[in-house]
């Protein structure tokens, strides 16, 4: 078997691809249009989340997005646009949330993350990255009325079901939980099932394990081009270099489906933008936390609290629109009164683009039409939480070894 494989995209899905494939032996060459410094990889929330069974594309969500269309500083926001992929991605969103569809994808949520979640322990007690944080403290759905309360009720009693663990928690139990910050919440659901890292901790750890391991990381370097015949990839030609390998993965996360018109392939994918702000002093914080009413998440990390959140569908830009940035300072205030996010915390947050899938679950597999493609994206926010299981399916699929799950359902040439 030739062993050449060339991973397009430097996120945590295409650097854990490298990982595991590395492990299998193959010579492994990873192309990123950037630096690999920053991106949704680098913003984000650091969950690991098998709470987060029920996916996106749920009913409801395209009614919230219309109502919410015209206010850029909602959570959920998409802006109105007269764009041909992104009017047929509704349509397959909309199509895709049905209870019946997310009863089916529930299980497969679990599954992939459950993994996934064992893989990182696996990576960290290796001793491949060294040490990183990665903690299993748990994350804490905190609400402020009674109807966030009833309706995250519902999926707790779900996520309950499934076996996985989850409490309730009032306010004198919550204050016992977290005593060093001031909390304005009526009391949480508490999935003590989850985990949090760093991912500015752990991104450059893995990148610098994979250059000791002889992985070729060429960085700054843009495809231009994807050439195929006979239903095999033939060439990448990119601004620097030319490279013909045996496999590819094409793990480049929202501007895949870009790159898939290349060859002919239809991958439906819509860039979801989410912000962060990182807090670089104490706040007391010591547990992750879902803000309900806020629409955000809050991790302490190491050596900062990162208050994240959003969902911008507006095209595959970085544009930081500041009405959201202040929303979600705003958001965190509302939650901790004590804390007040300054100006300059809020001038230097950042911005990532998930590639988010019509009907919320990741497209994992290979392709019917090029035979020796392998496409890893779409994991909308669960990109993190799922980086390392997405690496080893992809690299047991190259292989051919019987994958860790079944993972029809994940087919990129399913459809909507």
């Amino acid at each position: 078997m030739n062993k050449n494989v060339v991973v397009i995209g430097g996120g945590i899905v295409g650097l854990c691809t490298a990982y595991f494939l590395n492990k299998e032996g193959f010579e492994v060459t990873v192309i990123d249009k950037g630096d690999i410094t920053s991106g949704a990889s680098f913003v984000n929330a650091g969950y690991i989340t098998p709470s987060h069974i029920i996916p996106l594309a749920s009913p409801g969500m395209i009614a919230k997005g219309i109502k919410m269309m015209f206010n850029s500083a909602s959570p959920f926001y998409m802006k109105p646009r007269l764009d041909a992929d992104f009017l047929k991605w509704s349509w397959q969103f909309h199509k895709s949330s049905t209870p019946a569809k997310v009863e089916k994808a529930i299980p497969l949520i679990k599954e992939i993350n459950l993994i996934s979640r064992e893989l990182f322990t696996d990576i960290k007690n290796s001793g491949d990255l060294g040490d990183f944080q990665l903690e299993r403290k748990g994350l804490l759905m905190l609400y402020k009325t009674e109807a966030s309360y009833l309706h995250e009720k519902k999926v707790a009693d779900r996520v309950a079901f499934e076996g996985l663990e989850v409490t309730e928690l009032n306010k004198e139990e919550l204050k016992t939980l977290e005593p060093n910050v001031q909390i304005d919440a009526e009391g949480a659901i508490h999935y003590e099932c989850d985990g949090h890292t760093t991912p500015t901790e752990v991104m450059p750890k893995l990148l610098n394990y994979l250059i000791q391991q002889g992985v070729s990381i060429n960085t700054n370097e843009e495809v231009l081009d994807i050439k195929s015949s006979n239903g095999i990839l033939k060439e990448i030609i990119t601004d620097k270099d030319n490279y013909k390998p045996a496999e590819v993965v094409m793990a480049a996360g929202s501007w895949s489906g870009e790159l898939a018109k290349k060859l002919n392939l239809s991958l439906s994918l819509q860039g979801g933008k989410g912000y962060r702000i990182n807090v670089e002093r104490e706040t007391g914080i010591s547990i992750p936390a879902i803000l309900m009413e806020s629409k955000m998440a809050v991790t302490p990390m190491n050596g900062f609290t990162r208050f994240a959140g959003t969902m911008e569908f507006s095209g595959n830009n970085t544009i930081v629109r500041k009405e959201r940035v202040l929303a979600i300072a705003n958001g965190a205030h509302s939650f901790y009164p004590e804390l007040e996010i300054n100006s300059a915390e809020i001038n230097s947050a950042k911005t990532g683009l998930r590639p988010v899938s019509p009907d919320g679950l990741p497209y994992i597999g290979k392709s019917t039409s090029i035979k020796n493609l392998t496409i890893a994206t779409g994991h909308a926010m669960m990109g993190w939480s799922l980086g390392p299981v997405t690496g080893k399916l992809v690299s047991e699929v190259i292989s051919n070894k019987k994958t860790s799950m079944d993972i029809t359902s994940f087919s990129p040439n399913r459809t909507f």
